[in-house]
């Protein structure tokens, strides 16, 4: 369907070209780079490598290694000693180039690009729109959920001649963010998938989360975005390009009906407007997966993939790790939702503890963290609500989540706290029972996945009674 010119590899002219750098050191401008790398441990034979620096690294200091089996380097000093049969390249900011060469190998290709952006669900849509694209064409897409500055243009390095669509999940932290990644990207679509008090710490407020997810709008000819979610509709309100909107509960384009979400699945009927639809039987549950199910199908629709294809695309996903899947550990069900967490995704997640209840609900849950001068409003509206639910117990890893859990134990529900996710998983042992239903769920930076760790040790929950709470 789409032609396409581009080449992966690299020559040192290509290079030259992409971020003005010059040669310190080469074994001639005919070689040819195979790929790009920024880790000295994980470069292969042929590939380039780009030294960034960080607060707390310097890839300068790995340099030997690196060229080792790497054939060059981006620099922004030369080393000491030249190294034999390498080509080195200096440059003044590596990240720089590194975003350089990455737009350079966009942009020498003519397929089209999709941006995924939004406060929740962008890996999961990701997923499913390459999932769908995927039927029918070769799909680049990041690896995980690498979409930040560094993440981005790395994935967009590995573009071959191959490939025919790319599909790339966008991130942000702060202000202008956004713009910074369609500037490296260049996206021909975009997807919104919500707007929610995610990362105000760097924010400063929602209404600055909303207009930064919404710099794509200034790169992309046709956005999708969520009709239920009437904040992100009413930024859209002056936009003057094209809007595909999904939604369940108000008139969108792309829609479900006839929801039955089940303990690991979800069935719906997919309408793609008055007179098409069909049924989906989707492997990963939750209403919330549903609507990330409609945002890509309403870029399946802009391609003008079949609706059979649609269906398999959506049908064939199995989810995301770290990411509400569903686990019989300890002799329990576990819902280990332990990438990240923000108010919204918290509490999409605590619904779905609440629905899959079988015996008692035990909610393990950690620091909701980048919050900001809103982090100990947000727990305490957390401890409240969770409070009015059948909720039988609640263990609060970290500070932050104290605020909620001391609001929680107001109602009356029992709690402990932890300092550590470490800490807590030896709590959950201790109580856990079978018939009982955990989630597990916390910032990036609390590391609740070592809540379940200590069940890879062989140690099981309690069957009996006698420590029963």
């Amino acid at each position: 369907m789409f032609e396409t010119e581009v080449m992966g590899a690299l020559t040192v002219e290509d290079i030259i070209k992409a971020t003005g750098g010059k040669v310190v050191y080469s074994n001639g401008n005919s070689h040819v780079f195979t790929g790009v790398s920024i880790d000295s441990r994980a470069i292969k034979e042929g590939e380039l490598f780009v030294a960034l620096r960080g607060s707390k690294f310097d890839g300068h200091d790995f340099l030997y290694k690196a060229l080792e089996k790497g054939s060059g380097a981006l620099v922004n000093f030369p080393p000491a000693e030249p190294p034999r049969g390498k080509t080195l390249i200096y440059v003044k900011n590596t990240l720089n180039a590194l975003q350089d060469i990455a737009h350079y190998m966009r942009m020498r290709s003519n397929i089209p690009v999709i941006g995924v952006t939004g406060t929740n669900g962008k890996t999961t849509t990701k997923e499913l729109i390459a999932s769908i694209l995927g039927t029918r064409h070769r799909v680049l897409k990041n690896t995980g959920n690498l979409n930040n500055q560094i993440g981005l243009p790395l994935s967009l390095t590995k573009i071959s001649e191959e490939d025919e669509i790319a599909v790339l999940e966008m991130g942000a932290s702060i202000p202008g963010d956004i713009k910074e990644l369609c500037g490296i990207a260049a996206p021909d679509y975009g997807v919104v998938t919500n707007i929610g008090p995610g990362h105000l710490e760097g924010f400063g407020s929602i209404e600055a989360v909303r207009d930064t997810k919404l710099e794509i709008l200034d790169t992309v000819k046709a956005v999708v975005a969520g009709a239920d979610d009437a904040f992100l509709m009413q930024g859209l309100s002056m936009y003057h390009g094209k809007v595909v909107t999904f939604g369940i509960e108000n008139d969108a384009d792309i829609f479900a009906k006839d929801i039955n979400i089940r303990d690991k699945s979800s069935d719906f009927l997919l309408c793609l407007g008055a007179d098409r639809s069909i049924e989906i039987n989707m492997n990963i549950p939750g209403t919330f997966n549903i609507y990330n199910a409609l945002a890509a199908a309403a870029i399946g629709d802009i391609f003008r993939m079949d609706l059979n294809d649609i269906k398999t695309g959506i049908e064939s996903f199995k989810g995301v790790p770290m990411r509400l899947e569903i686990k019989e550990l300890f002799g329990t069900t576990v819902i280990s939702d332990v990438y990240n967490a923000n108010p919204a995704s918290m509490e999409e997640a605590i619904k779905e503890l609440v629905r899959l209840k079988k015996g008692r609900a035990i909610a393990v849950l950690g620091d909701m963290l980048e919050l900001g001068s809103y982090a100990e409003e947000a727990h305490r509206k957390l401890g409240e609500w969770m409070s009015k639910l059948p909720i039988d117990i609640f263990i609060a890893v970290g500070p932050l989540m104290a605020e909620a859990e001391s609001q929680f134990s107001k109602g009356g529900g029992q709690s402990f706290r932890a300092a550590t996710a470490s800490e807590a998983g030896k709590i959950l042992i201790g109580i856990c029972r079978e018939e009982d239903t955990v989630l597990v769920k916390g910032s990036r930076g609390m590391g609740m996945e070592k809540v379940l760790e200590i069940n890879k040790v062989g140690t099981t929950c309690n069957r009996g009674t006698e420590n029963a709470v």
